[in-house]
């Protein structure tokens, strides 16, 4: 973590989410894992939406946070432990911080598609 991520400071960032732009709150310095968390995330709906098994926006970014968790599990050896590590714990703080990160993204998206219909 940067020392401007410790001390809470704050950056109104775009990013865009399957082609809907957003503006969100990200510490300043960090706007780098921002970007590859936001292509993580555009590829794993990309690849739910072009399956064509899921309809609809909200749905496909659920599952992309389903499958999300689910690498994260299986790269953590599922018990909450780091596998490449040797067993070290998984940052909470960390995964915590980057789900809210998804939450917020993902809630932002939605409530946009709600003002269409």
């Amino acid at each position: 973590m940067t020392a401007a991520a410790s001390k809470g400071v704050m950056k109104g960032v775009m990013i865009n989410v399957m082609g809907r732009e957003l503006r969100v709150a990200a510490p300043e310095g960090e706007e780098q894992q921002l970007a590859a968390s936001v292509d993580l995330l555009n590829r794993k709906m990309k690849e739910i939406r072009d399956t064509g098994k899921v309809v609809g926006t909200e749905r496909i970014a659920i599952m992309a946070a389903l499958n999300i968790a689910h690498d994260l599990l299986n790269q953590s050896g599922g018990d909450g432990k780091s596998a490449a590590s040797g067993g070290a714990s998984v940052d909470d703080a960390l995964v915590k911080r980057k789900m809210a990160e998804f939450e917020n993204i993902i809630e932002k998206a939605l409530s946009d598609q709600d003002k269409l219909f």
